[in-house]
């Protein structure tokens, strides 16, 4: 599964920018060179004893970097295994179509809404507090998945679930940011940090599959558990975190997540409930009422969530619709196939985990050349690029029936792989010098809820178009929703070709 596209692999790359350019931003207390250091105490009791102290050196502590790794794992692998655990999940606890898009979406839903105050937060309340926290929660939510007697109960264990690793991410990060004090040895841990979120989530589709086939699919929650335990231990070794005075939007960020909440409401059940249905119609009357009200908060606010002036600059706008589009590419691709390989081709939950490690290993590959290709051709045309090829990707995926050779399902997946894995580091980067420093966590705060938030409405629509009339899986309703996210590839491609810079 494409490491650059899940709730929490894929707000690395913004998530390291926006640490990056916080060093730099105005008013952001800085620490005196060593050297400089030295010359004091020397000035004021003699020559140095010894060339470093424990008073000056360097803070780095591996155990932040061990915990903090740990907690971006387990949400990234929890992200993966559950997808390919859902088909198990549906014959448990017979929630039907609906049911799967709610245990998807339930979780993404309130990751993407809470993203945007999630790293304020942290700030407020300390980055080893928030973190502790929101493990704590996570592990507790994890064990209620995994006892949950119906599916009504799972959905709810999974909005705590989205809840605490809108914590997680960020908290995790900046924890490690504040353990490592020099920049090179920081700019390393960062580095491992990212790399594990990569190899978590190559290896989430294969111990969900063995997980599932081997223990049922509680025990993917379960495997939870005794990892929050351990992070918790290592939390005590670890040194507390300052608190800085950030002020929290509460009122926009109840409208955000009620507007989002109503709008994946409306799209789920809107395909089984029908389009005109009362509930359906009142939720999303609701999405727009709410919508409305976030934008007039925002307006009225001091310090607001999201500043509008943000979403009126031509270069923001453009990148945020780009990452809505990718997302909602990966995440109906991602759980069209899931189903597609073990509803309708029969494969074991093994099988189908394993389908996905090419993708991985060639998601991880183009993570490697999108820089160094955008040095050299712009990072709009590798945006545009990546665009494009993931649009083809959903085209040639068109002619997948149930006896298509697996080698050449393979061979379709190509695209798929390499499209995101293109555009997101450019888009990132595009994104966080067209912001200024002091605003880079705040656009990363809204590229990622952007991105979460077109995964959300994928999955609800494509949920929405693959049941058919007797529950199986429907190839027409896949066909639909593949043709449906490459209209809006190829439109926001064409967005990003004229509004976006050259980068």
């Amino acid at each position: 599964m494409p490491t650059t596209s899940s709730p929490s692999a894929a707000s690395a790359a913004s998530a390291v920018s926006a640490v990056s350019a916080a060093d730099t931003a105005p008013g952001a207390a800085r620490r005196p060179p060593l050297s400089a250091l030295r010359r004091r105490r020397q000035g004021r009791s003699g020559p140095a004893q010894a060339p470093v102290d424990d008073a000056v050196a360097p803070r780095r502590n591996p155990t932040a970097l061990v915990a903090g790794l740990l907690g971006f794992t387990v949400i990234t692998v929890d992200v993966s295994a559950v997808n390919i655990a859902l088909p198990a999940i549906q014959h448990s606890l017979s929630g039907g179509m609906a049911g799967l898009q709610w245990v998807v979406d339930a979780y993404t839903l309130m990751f993407a809404a809470l993203m945007l105050s999630a790293g304020a937060f942290a700030d407020r309340v300390g980055a080893r507090r928030a973190y502790g926290w929101g493990v704590a929660l996570f592990t507790l939510a994890s064990l209620g998945c995994a006892l949950a007697p119906g599916i009504g109960v799972l959905i709810g264990a999974r909005v705590l679930q989205g809840i605490a690793a809108a914590v997680v991410m960020p908290a995790s990060l900046a924890l490690i940011r504040h353990a490592y004090e020099d920049a090179r040895a920081r700019a390393r841990a960062i580095a491992l940090w990212t790399v594990g979120g990569s190899v978590a989530m190559a290896a989430g589709p294969v111990l969900g599959g063995l997980l599932t086939d081997g223990a049922g699919w509680r025990s993917v929650f379960l495997l939870n558990l005794p990892v929050g335990a351990v992070i918790l231990g290592l939390l005590v070794r670890v040194e507390r975190s300052p608190r800085r005075p950030t002020a929290l939007d509460g009122a926009g960020q109840l409208t955000a997540v009620v507007a989002l909440a109503a709008l994946v409401f409306a799209a789920i059940e809107g395909g089984h409930l029908g389009w005109t249905s009362g509930p359906v119609l009142a939720a999303a009357g609701l999405a727009v009422v709410s919508a409305y009200a976030f934008y007039r908060v925002e307006a009225r606010h001091d310090r607001p969530m999201v500043p509008l002036s943000m979403l009126r600059d031509r270069r923001v706008a453009p990148a945020l619709a780009v990452g809505f589009a990718l997302n909602a590419a990966f995440y109906g691709g991602i759980f069209v196939l899931g189903l597609y390989y073990q509803q309708l081709r029969g494969m074991s939950g093994i099988a189908a985990g394993l389908m996905f490690v090419p993708m991985s290993a060639l998601v991880t590959a183009t993570n490697l050349v999108s820089p160094r290709l955008a040095e050299r051709i712009g990072r709009r045309a590798v945006i545009v690029t990546g665009q494009v090829v993931f649009g083809a990707a959903m085209v040639t995926m068109l002619p997948l029936a149930a006896h298509t050779p697996l080698w050449l399902v393979v061979i379709l997946l190509v695209p798929l792989s390499v499209g995101g894995a293109l555009a997101v580091p450019a888009l990132t980067a595009l994104l966080m010098e067209a912001v200024p420093a002091r605003r880079a966590g705040i656009a990363s705060g809204l590229l990622n809820a952007s991105r979460q938030a077109g995964g959300a409405l994928a999955v609800a629509l494509f949920g929405s178009l693959l049941a058919d009339a007797h529950g199986g899986f429907s190839l027409p309703g896949m066909r639909l929703g593949l043709l449906a996210v490459a209209a809006a590839l190829l439109a926001t491609a064409g967005l990003a070709r004229f509004l976006l810079p050259r980068g």
